[in-house]
């Protein structure tokens, strides 16, 4: 037998397992499967409030910067 028959073969048989295991996983994840890949993290809000906090940290830093130029630009003139 080729060796490409060989690899296509697992290939093909790998993505054929990945899909049905995607397929038949369970949608329940407050029982045995917590800690699976496709379950939701209880602390998605959290991440999401997290992110937000710290572009609007960003974008204060970056308006203080502005005006601090601004500031340092009517000096130089």
């Amino acid at each position: 037998m080729n060796s490409g028959k060989v690899l296509l073969g697992l290939l093909a048989g790998f993505t054929a397992g990945t899909l049905l295991g995607m397929l038949f996983a369970s949608s329940n994840c407050d029982t045995e499967n917590k800690n699976s890949f496709w379950c939701k993290d209880k602390d998605e809000d959290n991440t999401d409030e997290k992110l937000n906090d710290f572009i609007e940290d960003i974008t204060e830093k970056f308006a203080d910067l502005k005006k601090d130029i601004i500031v340092e630009q009517a000096k130089a003139k």
